[in-house]
């Protein structure tokens, strides 16, 4: 039977990067994973559990239909341990169909059949053993109207009827939903033989073995039922495949003429037809060149329609947002596949190499990387990792798996080297992993994920929680409800505009102490990053100094809550060092450092430790710098008349309920306003710059 098209084209890559084809991977918090298990439950749960399935059939009564009353039946058979087939009908010539006879499954005797000369055919054994349980329906006209009512019912049967569990497994219960029928083709598809299927489906759905609604037969007869019509439908496939990447060429040939910078390339094959293709708009080049320090490559989805694999280059902001650089469709997940897309990125950003690039854990692609950037830094994000343990080491650890991933943590966030490599074979031996081929998967890039490894990388906060919230964010607007090729690109488009994200971070930062430090980082920053230093500032007050020899520092935690720090002081050239590594990391200055600067009566930030990325200055959405009044001169003026409210309604409590009553309905009146409003526009354009 053909397949029902899906309403998204997207689905997240579900075969592990361990290279065996049969392993899978289900991610942690997966909305169609959440979705799969609420409709198995759906479907596990018999139509009979309604109170009128529940009642036993008697003569004289009354359905609208004969569907009604078989499907009335069939629930009561099913609450009793049995199941029901249809029998004879009577039809005349006036009236049609006027009798319909439904029976026990097991009603009757099979007759014997004339065999062909074969010397060894195989005898089944019939289920039917003369049952007599039925229930006889006849049509009647009344008022004008057709009724069917039940003539005859008996309920006595001449077998043994089933439990529950057992009665679900007769063929008449054990059906195949359209989902999962199209999940059955794509992984019979991909090589997946049928009890392999059978496994995937249960752990896709979070029930135990053997608890699906079918069985392993019922799987293999619809995949042999189906093959003819998917090989049909391939060759189908194929052909819209073919024309949608030639109508994604065209419309990119078509954006070259609207935006002078956009950049596009493609490979074809033996025949012509277009295999890989990647693209990247003007706005995203140029924003490249603020941003283009770190980059994520991500390649977690594909399309469940076309097979392509999608890969979406991403930078982060001084806002902190997720912002596009470029997409790439690929044919294949093969090492040179993934070099292709490399090698066209840079070429798309004109010949300039990020500094460190974030991927998902894919060998194809770390050997890509390895040969095309050979001196930007690799780093595996820790979330693609964490996503992957339960399906790897969950069933296999069994109840030992909750320490399996204490422990792992804890790992993943050593910051010696020295320490994890000590830790990390016992660690392995303890939990009987050493042949493991996940466990062989992590090993061969340790030297990407643990954060040991990774601290002196500068990834400009893109492993943050924040930051891979605002990547979900991003795939859930473009991905969503795209059918086709052709509203993907579109929706891409609309994507790469940058002016709206950016103005969404824009708002006034109070301050939170009497510091000029923080005062002087405040008029630089934006938001994004004054909110994380400004953390650090508060929290440096908690931290004392002891000096050291040569210009060194030991910072402490009054309450021991934090490791030691060793930070080193170069006074000729203002140069901060700290064993934290968080500046060399992020790009903002960590509480240690802070603490000896405070301590050195600096009254500003050296300006080689507010990174140009960070600043209010990078921003590549264009201000508008037409109001001159400041966010500073605004909430200084707001203070100052709420000072003198303040002071004049605590002289009677009559003032002061009349004050409380009106600001409060003002207060009202305010969150009521448009959002869009062109004072407060202005106001976080001056706070952003002064261009």
């Amino acid at each position: 039977m053909a397949t029902k098209p899906s309403n998204n084209i997207w689905i997240r890559r579900q075969q592990c990067p361990c290279g065996d084809w049969k392993c899978f991977i289900k991610y942690d918090g997966d909305d169609q994973m959440l979705v799969s298990s609420q409709t198995i439950k759906n479907e596990m749960t018999p139509s009979s559990s309604s109170p009128e399935a529940v009642f036993t059939p008697y003569v004289g009564q009354i359905f609208k239909s004969d569907n009604d009353a078989f499907e009335y039946y069939s629930n009561f058979a099913r609450k009793n341990g049995f199941s029901i087939r249809k029998a004879r009908s009577t039809e005349s010539q006036n009236l049609g169909i006027y009798r319909r006879d439904f029976v026990c499954y097991r009603s009757g005797f099979n007759q014997p059949r004339k065999k062909a000369n074969v010397e060894h055919h195989r005898e089944r054994k019939s289920v039917r053993c003369g049952c007599d349980a039925k229930l006889y329906l006849t049509k009647e006209i009344v008022d004008g109207g057709i009724q069917w009512y039940v003539s005859q019912f008996s309920n006595v049967h001449n077998h043994e009827l089933l439990e529950d569990d057992q009665v679900r497994l007769l063929p008449a219960y054990r059906k195949i939903q359209e989902a999962d029928q199209e999940r059955i083709l794509l992984l019979s598809k991909a090589g997946f033989p049928v009890n392999r299927i059978v496994k995937v489906l249960e752990l896709e759905k979070g029930v135990q073995p053997g608890q699906l609604p079918f069985i392993e037969k019922d799987v293999r007869n619809f995949v042999r039922t189906c093959k003819k019509t998917v090989q049909e439908n391939d060759a189908l496939l194929t052909e819209k495949r073919e024309n949608d990447m030639q109508e994604l060429v065209e419309a990119c040939k078509a954006m070259t003429d609207k935006d002078a910078d956009f950049t596009y390339d493609y490979t074809t094959d033996e025949n012509g037809k277009v295999e890989n293709i990647a693209w990247s708009c003007g706005e995203s080049v140029r924003a490249y060149t603020v941003f283009g320090d770190v980059v994520t490559f991500d390649t977690t989805y594909r399309s469940i329609t076309y097979g392509l694999l999608l890969g979406v280059w991403l930078g982060v902001d001084n806002y902190g947002n997720a912002i596009l650089f470029g997409c790439v469709l690929l044919q294949d997940e093969s090492s040179n596949s993934f070099a292709w897309a490399l090698q066209t990125f840079v070429r798309f950003m004109r010949g300039r190499y990020p500094e460190t690039i974030l991927t998902d854990i894919d060998p194809g692609l770390g050997d890509a990387i390895a040969r095309e950037f050979s001196n930007t830094k690799h780093v595996i994000c820790t979330w693609h990792i964490l996503s992957k343990l339960s399906s790897w080491f969950s069933i296999l650890l069994g109840s030992k798996y909750s320490d399996f991933r204490s422990e792992f943590d804890i790992l993943c966030d050593l910051e010696s080297i020295e320490n994890f490599e000590h830790q990390w074979d016992p660690f392995v031996a303890r939990f009987g992993l050493v042949s493991d081929k996940h466990i062989a998967l992590l090993s061969s890039f340790r030297a990407s994920w643990p954060v040991a490894y990774i601290r002196s990388y500068f990834v400009a906060r893109s492993l943050t929680a924040e930051f891979s919230q605002s990547i979900d964010s991003f795939f859930k607007r473009i991905l969503n409800g795209q059918t086709c090729l052709h509203g993907f690109f579109e929706q891409i488009g609309l994507a790469a505009n940058f002016t709206k994200a950016n103005k969404a971070g824009m708002h006034f930062m109070p301050l939170k102490t009497c510091m000029p430090i923080e005062e002087h980082a405040r008029s630089i920053l934006t938001p994004y990053a004054f909110n994380v230093l400004q953390r650090e500032i508060m929290l440096s007050m908690q931290y004392a100094m002891t000096e050291l020899a040569n210009g060194s520092y030991l910072v402490q935690h009054y309450k021991k809550m934090d490791t030691e720090r060793l930070v080193i002081w170069m006074s000729d050239n203002e140069q901060i060092h700290c064993s934290c590594k968080e500046f060399e990391h992020s790009g903002i200055l960590c509480r240690h450092a802070i603490r000896l600067l405070v301590l050195k009566n600096y009254f500003q930030l050296p300006q080689k430790y507010l990174l140009l990325r960070w600043q209010r200055e990078s921003s590549i959405a264009p201000i508008d710098d037409q109001n001159p009044q400041s966010s500073d001169e605004c909430a200084q003026a707001f203070h100052s008349v709420a000072e003198n409210l303040l002071t004049e309604s605590l002289i009677s409590q009559e003032r002061f309920n009349y004050v409380h009553r009106e600001l409060t309905g003002i207060l009202e009146q305010v969150k009521n306003m448009p959002v869009i409003d062109e004072f407060a526009v202005n106001v976080a354009a001056n706070n952003v710059s002064e261009s």
